[in-house]
């Protein structure tokens, strides 16, 4: 447990030498940068009120803005949401949204550890954690991460064997998780949730899978009707035994059985003698 929380605030200290790196100062502008920033608040007051219009910009709740001053960004990282204020000619901004982005993983063939071809699917769930790395660090953190999922898959998975992928889907996507959320900490990106979606096994496996299911089944049902034939048995012989204590018990057991073969509406009784009585005749 403490070296995870270690391993946690390292990388947030990491990430803050980061963004302190990227939000440098505004007197490494030069002297030349500090002039035309000159020029263009001049120029700003000159075109009073209308100028306002172009220096006021607004950004939602769930935005935030990343200005740059001569292609620098300004300190104190992003800005928003609400008002903020830019200088016109030297200041450009690019808007980030904070909001948790959803992506399907498109089907991706892998090879497992035992030689079996699947086709495996799923979802990522993302935030921008910190809109500047977001933008200074790389070119598209959208496609980049999309790219990298679909890596991740295939290299998690061609680790597993078909039994395991089958069976441990939220180990899978706990690895994956971890795996995306330290790769792209260094673009701001924070990844949230992976899940997988589906597993599509070939025809011929899932054929053969089918046959070995059906014949685990036969095979059970078998040892479940012998089972049975044996507690049946022994239940007889119980049976019998009890009978053969009182010979009265074998009569009402007789009357019992004509009793229910009278309810069925049956045409035909068979009427069995005791052989008791044949023997008598046997005697003569």
């Amino acid at each position: 447990m403490d070296n995870a929380e270690e391993k946690v605030a390292m990388r947030e200290s990491k990430r803050r030498e980061r963004q302190s790196a990227l939000e440098d100062s505004d007197n490494d502008m030069g002297l030349c940068g500090w002039l035309l920033v000159a020029l263009s608040i001049l120029l700003m007051l000159l075109t009073l009120p209308i100028s306002v219009w172009m220096c006021i910009k607004i950004v939602k709740e769930y935005e935030r803005a990343i200005i740059f001053r001569l292609g620098r960004i300004l300190r104190g990282g992003a800005k928003g949401p609400g008002l903020f204020f830019i200088l016109p000619c030297t200041d450009s901004f690019i808007n980030v949204d904070m909001r948790t982005i959803t992506f399907d993983i498109p089907p991706q063939e892998v090879l497992t550890k035992d030689s079996v071809t699947v086709s495996v699917d799923g979802v990522v769930y993302y935030r921008v954690q910190n809109a500047t790395l977001a933008v200074a660090n790389i070119t598209n953190a959208d496609a980049a991460t999309r790219l990298l999922a679909q890596t991740t898959l295939r290299n998690v998975l061609g680790t597993k064997s078909l039994a395991q992928i089958l069976s441990d889907r939220e180990e899978i996507a706990q690895s994956m998780q971890s795996t995306l959320d330290d790769a792209t900490d260094d673009w701001g990106i924070k990844v949230e949730r992976v899940e997988i979606k589906d597993v599509k096994l070939p025809v011929q496996l899932q054929r053969a899978m089918a046959a070995e299911a059906e014949a685990t089944r036969e095979a059970r049902a078998k040892v479940i009707a012998a089972e049975g034939e044996m507690n049946a048995s022994r239940a007889l012989k119980e049976a019998s035994l009890v009978i053969a204590e009182s010979p009265s018990g074998l009569q009402l057991r007789y009357l019992q059985t004509l009793s229910t073969i009278a309810a069925e509406k049956n045409s035909t009784i068979i009427f069995p003698l005791p052989m008791e009585m044949m023997q008598a005749f046997m005697k003569r």
